[in-house]
């Protein structure tokens, strides 16, 4: 059977085929001044996110600043993260949590991440592979879950979920909960086997700009398990609420 038409010419894929020999950025198409086009996943963006930088109050005084950082850089598909955690006490680093990740699109709205976790803090540091999926769940949920392997045969995992309730369009309600287990106790660190700690809170923010944004809340914070004891025996309390006072931004 014959092609309608006749057979297509050899070079008929060939994207230059028919332009005589002109290509974007040189020839007839330069533009003396003006770098050639980019497109595609050939440019390179970063970002800077203060998911929570704030001071917590708690009735028996023990006051805390916490922080909740994330940064990359890279394309669409292939990012290099950067994410810190933690809390200062009394102008001490109570406990942080380091992670410098490779992240990598696999869908619309999830990436795969893959890199390294390093704990600072009281206690001696701990280091962990960590591997794990950070996106938009259906109905608008932030979720992040991420595993954790770590020397003398120590595991972790830690999920985040959050969601963000439109009052108006400045004024925004997020409900925030996470939630950390260990698969060995860590007596240095304070640390128990199975769920350690849990926080549920919530913070209602109003964005001046879609960028800065002042928040106040209240969370919910608890430790279980063994974890509640080394707490318990340190003197403080397993379970407690925090008011919170803090500012959102990104860049």
């Amino acid at each position: 059977m014959q092609m309608q038409g006749g057979a297509a010419p050899a070079d008929a894929r060939d994207p230059h085929g028919y332009s005589n020999g002109l290509k974007l950025g040189s020839g007839d198409y330069a533009v003396p001044g003006v770098p050639r086009l980019v497109l595609a996943d050939e440019h390179f963006f970063a970002s800077l996110r203060a998911e929570t930088l704030e001071r917590r109050f708690t009735r028996k005084g023990d006051d805390s600043t916490a922080y909740d950082l994330q940064a990359w850089y890279g394309t669409t598909y292939n990012k290099a993260v950067v994410k810190a955690e933690g809390d200062i006490v009394k102008g001490k680093l109570a406990e942080s949590r380091t992670e410098l990740l490779w992240g990598h699109a696999v869908a619309a709205y999830w990436d795969t991440q893959l890199g390294v976790r390093v704990d600072n803090g009281e206690g001696p540091s701990r280091q962990w592979l960590s591997f794990g999926i950070q996106g938009l769940a259906p109905y608008w949920f932030e979720l992040e879950a991420t595993g954790y392997v770590g020397s003398a045969g120590r595991t972790a995992l830690r999920i985040e979920a959050s969601y963000e309730l439109l009052l108006t369009q400045r004024l925004i309600l997020e409900p925030r909960t996470e939630l950390q287990l260990y698969g060995k106790d860590d007596p240095e660190r304070g640390i128990g086997k199975g769920l350690a700690e849990v926080s549920a809170g919530l913070r209602l923010r109003y964005e001046i700009n879609r960028q800065f944004a002042p928040y106040i809340g209240v969370e919910r914070a608890g430790s279980f398990g063994r974890t509640a004891d080394y707490v318990r025996a340190e003197g403080g309390r397993a379970q407690q609420t925090r008011w919170v006072a803090g500012v959102r931004f990104w860049f």
